[in-house]
Formats: C-alpha cells, sequence, structure tokens
C-alpha cells in the first residue's frame, strides 16, 4: 500500500506540474489583432514594422497581423469590426466620420500631411503666386490635393480659375512633369526626393504650410476602444517605442529589415527611402512642437478642426464636426 501511495504521489506531483504551466502558457497567450494599412507594403511604414520585428507588440500581449487595402475599405472594416486597428491618411478618416461612420483617431502618428506642389526649378516658380498661368495637374477633382491647391491660391489672393488644372492619373502625374507636359504637380512631397535622385532639378512648396492635414494616422471603432481599452494602450505604447527606436537608432539598419522583410521591391531604392525617413519622416512628420512636449501621436484638435472645416468649405465632407469627436488629443492617456 506504502509503495501504491508513493507512486501515486509521484505521478501526480507532475500532472499538477503539467497543468500550472499549461495554466500559464494560457493566461500569458497574446491577444490576436489585425492591422488594415493604406495602400501596399511600403518601407514608409517602418514604425509598424520595427514594432513587429523588435517585438514590441509581443512585449505588449499583443500578435499583430498586418494586411492592406486602400483607405475607404479599411475605415469601413474598422466600423464593421472586421479588423481592430486601421492606418489610413487622415483626409479619408475625416470624410469617413463626416458620413457618419464610427471611428477614433488614437494616434496621430502623422503630425502633417506629405502634399506638396513639385515643379522644375527651371520654370519659375517660388510660391504659390507663381502658379497662375500655369498647367497644374492632380490626380483627380476629389482629391485632398486639390483642395490643398485651391487654399494655397486663396491665401494668395488668388482662385482655381487663375491656373489650368489638368487630371493626371497617379501612374503618369510625375512623367507629366518631367516631360514637361505640365507645369506643376500637386502630389506626394515623398516624390520630391525620387525625382531628385533621378536628376531632376525639382523644387517644392508643402502644401501644410498652408492648410494643416495629416498623413496616415491609427484609427480604431468607438466600440472597440470602449471594450478594449488595454489592447489600444498596448498597441499605441508599441508603436511610441518603434517611433523612439528609430528616431534614436540606425535609420540605415531599419529601412534594409523593412525592405528585406515587408517590401524587397523597394532594394534598388534603399538610400533615397533612408534619406526620406530621416529627412522627412524623423524631422517633420513623426515629430513636431506638439510630440516634444506631449508624446508621438499627439493629436492637435486645433490643427483638426481647421482641417475639417476646410473640407466643408470646399464640399470635401457634407458639413464641418467637432474634431474632439473624432481624436484622441493625447494617446498615452487613454
Amino acid at each position: 500500500m506504502r509503495i501504491h501511495a508513493r507512486l501515486k504521489a509521484a505521478l501526480t506531483i507532475p500532472l499538477l506540474m503539467l497543468a500550472l504551466v499549461a495554466g500559464a502558457i494560457v493566461a500569458k497567450a497574446d491577444d490576436k489583432v489585425t492591422i488594415q494599412i493604406d495602400g501596399a507594403a511600403v518601407p514608409y511604414y517602418l514604425p509598424l514594422y520595427v514594432a513587429q520585428k523588435e517585438g514590441y507588440f509581443k512585449e505588449q500581449g499583443l500578435e499583430v497581423e498586418f494586411l492592406y487595402a486602400n483607405a475607404a475599405d479599411i475605415l469601413n472594416n474598422v466600423a464593421a469590426g472586421n479588423v481592430q486597428f486601421g492606418f489610413p491618411n487622415g483626409d479619408a478618416v475625416i470624410s469617413a466620420r463626416a458620413n457618419g461612420i464610427p471611428v477614433k483617431v488614437v494616434h496621430s502618428t502623422y503630425q502633417r500631411g506629405i502634399g506638396a506642389v513639385l515643379f522644375k526649378n527651371s520654370g519659375g516658380i517660388k510660391s504659390p503666386a507663381d502658379l497662375v498661368g500655369k498647367t497644374v495637374a492632380v490626380t483627380s477633382y476629389g482629391s485632398p490635393n486639390y483642395i490643398q491647391l485651391q487654399v494655397m491660391l486663396s491665401q494668395a489672393g488668388k482662385s482655381i480659375d487663375d491656373v489650368k488644372v489638368e487630371i493626371v492619373g497617379t501612374g503618369a502625374i510625375l512623367d507629366a512633369l518631367k516631360s514637361d507636359q505640365v507645369d506643376a504637380i500637386v502630389f506626394s512631397m515623398l516624390r520630391y526626393y525620387a525625382l531628385k535622385a533621378e536628376g531632376v532639378d525639382v523644387g517644392m512648396i508643402a502644401s501644410d504650410d498652408f492648410l494643416p492635414s495629416h498623413g496616415n494616422v491609427l484609427v480604431t471603432s468607438e466600440s472597440y476602444l470602449a471594450s478594449n481599452p488595454q489592447q489600444v494602450k498596448g498597441f499605441i505604447a508599441a508603436l511610441d517605442k518603434a517611433l523612439k527606436h528609430i528616431v534614436e537608432g540606425d535609420v540605415q539598419k531599419d529601412v534594409q529589415m523593412a525592405i528585406a522583410d515587408y517590401a524587397p521591391t523597394f532594394a534598388p531604392q534603399e538610400k533615397v527611402v533612408t534619406e526620406i525617413i530621416k529627412e522627412v519622416f524623423i524631422k517633420t512628420l513623426w515629430q513636431s512642437e506638439d510630440t516634444q512636449k506631449s508624446g508621438f501621436g499627439y493629436g492637435n484638435i486645433a490643427a483638426w478642426q481647421k482641417t475639417i472645416d476646410m473640407a466643408a468649405e470646399y464640399k470635401a465632407i457634407p458639413e464641418e464636426f467637432p474634431a474632439a469627436d473624432l481624436v484622441v488629443e493625447k494617446p498615452s492617456g487613454l
């Protein structure tokens, strides 16, 4: 009987240990969340890739899957609960909210927009007033860039009627400038560096100097934010840690990782991508006077409100609404 009792005890202890270990594994299982990102995999989404690669999401108990789609689909999927997070551009978020889609900006990742007027320096363009009488290309009359062009001209005492606007598709707009089919384009400032790398003597006027806007921002639904605040806080903490890692670290090494693991077609552009991250994203997009005081992702309500009001004035959205309904001012305070 004693031998039987000892044998039973010897078997019971390992079983108890296995149960405790299994329980610990279940308790520490990461929450699976999905973020849908605007467009396609490009190295400019570096903070997300660094947060994944360096294990910052995992530190917060998150297992993150990346998907890609256009901004409108992202916002609809976030609102419907098909994905937990989205990373669309700020103009699309404003449009979605104005049309009743219940999304919330929980991290204003890009402090500025990336719209700009690009032109060859040989054309004598130095300010918006110099666009008068010129042919200027935009991708569509409904694009944020078209509104930016109107605002620039208005602040210079001119109107859209003072320029010749041409609609040129995204795939052809750079060639239209390079081949002198148009005098200027209103497009992404990132293309300024690509054109320079090709040897084009190009100039730039940043749209944000006339109309505050935002590039990509982190959004979730109102319902997910209310029911899963810890997951939202964790995602933001990981994103902030990745931003700090890039700003204070080896940008070239991070870019090499992003290209190798996520965007291999950018391999020939590693040098220019690294320059863009250093000169644009670190200096002006991810950081601002606001972030220096209040941390990454700060949502300047006044700046967001100006963009919303201007979008309503130029009929890009049905009517204005309070920016505070859309934007979390201090993500760290969620």
